[in-house]
């Protein structure tokens, strides 16, 4: 006689399935569906993992609308010009932007101790980087080097207006 192929299984969430498990090898089926017991069914498993990723979806829309909120509050206070580039790129270079030079104020001013004239000739520098890209791309950057990306931005980087 020989092991069965088909398992009748009663999952974890109740719901019963039949179960091909001719691609199992003989010795390893009863395992497989014991295995496959403690489990909820597909249908089950896929619906949670569904529900999992519109809850994460949700609070991370929810968390970029705050983070962008924070970025156009901190600009405005601080008088920093608007970024130049594409639109889908403006709202996260501003939140790189905020990010960043919050970082390096931390870093430099309350770490270091730079003194405010200096700050101020780092915070000078950055109303000047206007393109969205740079700012992007200076995401992973160490808060404490921005002074010197800063000096190495070309002037493609740079806006054309004067920003004081």
């Amino acid at each position: 006689m020989s092991v069965k192929l088909i398992w009748s299984i009663e999952h974890a969430c109740g719901h019963i399935a039949e179960v091909d498990l001719s691609d199992r090898p003989a010795d390893r089926r009863a395992g497989h569906a014991r295995w496959l017991g403690q489990r909820p069914c597909r249908e089950c498993w896929q619906a949670e993992h569904r529900r999992d990723a519109e809850q994460t979806a949700a609070w991370l829309a929810a968390r970029r609308t705050e983070e962008r909120a924070a970025a156009g509050e901190w600009a405005e206070q601080f008088q920093m010009p608007p970024l130049d580039g594409p639109e889908r790129a403006l709202a996260w270079g501003e939140t790189v932007r905020h990010k960043l030079v919050t970082a390096a104020y931390t870093v430099l001013v309350e770490e270091e101790g730079i003194d405010d004239e200096a700050w101020t000739t780092v915070e000078d520098k950055v109303r000047t980087v206007t393109r969205a890209g740079w700012w992007i791309d200076q995401r992973e950057a160490d808060p404490a080097d921005l002074p010197e990306l800063l000096d190495a931005a070309s002037d493609s980087d740079r806006g054309t207006e004067n920003p004081f």
